[in-house]
């Protein structure tokens, strides 16, 4: 089979390696754009489809649309070669997947929440026998176990908000980005479980014929995830500033140098910041003596 780019092969389905993405939710597009990035989006654009297996711009990779609660087990059973889901699902199926990567969208705190007016403060102020609704039931019983708390498990599939008003429930465990959504219904997280965010993982189980393709896929994946953690800076700096704008400059290897020609000594230098940094960089870097200070998008980053 061959692990070119090229189309002018089209692979058999049971050549093709799967990568399992959410059929729908928050992750859904973020995971869809970064696929589109690394060169293996839907081979067309509407994502409303129904279908489940999607055809993607490599002949030799196919996208497998399934809910992201069940994206671990597939990635474990070999049933999907990769898969896209939150660190809570992988928790909570406890399936045996490996995690390559953290994408970087997706942030949530997984928390147990209780009434405002409750006069709960603490997971361990809980009345013995409290219901706490979740759809996160393996996740629930384990932390209870662990503090040594008494409650009934309560398993839901829909909106947990709403189960304290309804009277269902005392408490609930939900997934919580923002605090909105608990804030609107009169709750107020009391403790953290897990801190979760978008994953990239691969199963234990991939026929070796396919390991070159996974890789590449992995490495495609990286090299965009690493690329939106950092800008590239360019900059003129007059030959007499030069070695004092070099001394503040991160970069992988060391900035790239190019002399300018113009009328007074002149230098282009060019280098690599992480978005974290790039603010105080640009401020020192100017106050050096750098000018015509430009930034721009990185597409991919290889190490």
């Amino acid at each position: 089979m061959s692990n070119s780019w090229s189309n002018s092969y089209v692979a058999k389905p049971d050549e093709c390696i799967r990568i399992a993405v959410p059929n729908k939710g928050r992750l859904q597009e973020p995971t869809l754009k970064l696929l589109e990035a690394s060169g293996i989006g839907p081979a067309y654009g509407d994502t409303e489809t129904r279908a489940l297996v999607v055809p993607t711009s490599r002949s030799d990779v196919v996208l497998v649309f399934v809910r992201a609660k069940d994206i671990p087990s597939i990635v474990a059973s070999g049933a999907a070669e990769l898969g896209i889901t939150g660190y809570d699902f992988i928790v909570e199926a406890g399936a045996n997947v490996i995690e390559e990567l953290d994408l970087g969208f997706g942030k949530a705190k997984l928390v147990l929440a209780v009434p405002v007016e409750s006069g709960i403060e603490k997971p361990e102020d809980l009345p013995r026998g409290a219901k706490v609704a979740t759809k996160y039931i393996n996740i629930a019983k384990r932390f209870f176990d662990k503090i040594g708390v008494e409650v009934e498990i309560v398993r839901i599939s829909g909106a947990a908000e709403v189960m304290p008003s309804l009277g269902a429930a005392t408490a609930i465990i939900d997934v919580m980005s923002t605090g909105t959504t608990l804030k609107l219904h009169g709750l107020k997280p009391i403790c953290v479980l897990l801190e979760s965010s978008a994953k990239l993982v691969r199963s234990p189980r991939i026929d070796p014929y396919k390991k070159d393709v996974v890789e590449e896929v992995i490495e495609s994946i990286k090299s965009v995830v690493h690329a939106h953690k950092v800008k590239l800076l360019l900059m003129n700096v007059p030959d007499r500033h030069l070695r004092k704008v070099i001394e503040v400059l991160p970069a992988m290897s060391g900035p790239m140098i190019a002399r300018i020609e113009a009328p007074e000594p002149m230098w282009e230098v060019i280098t690599a910041v992480s978005i974290d940094d790039l603010s105080s960089v640009i401020v020192e870097v100017k106050k050096r003596g750098a000018r015509d200070i430009v930034v721009l998008n990185i597409e991919r980053v290889v190490p």
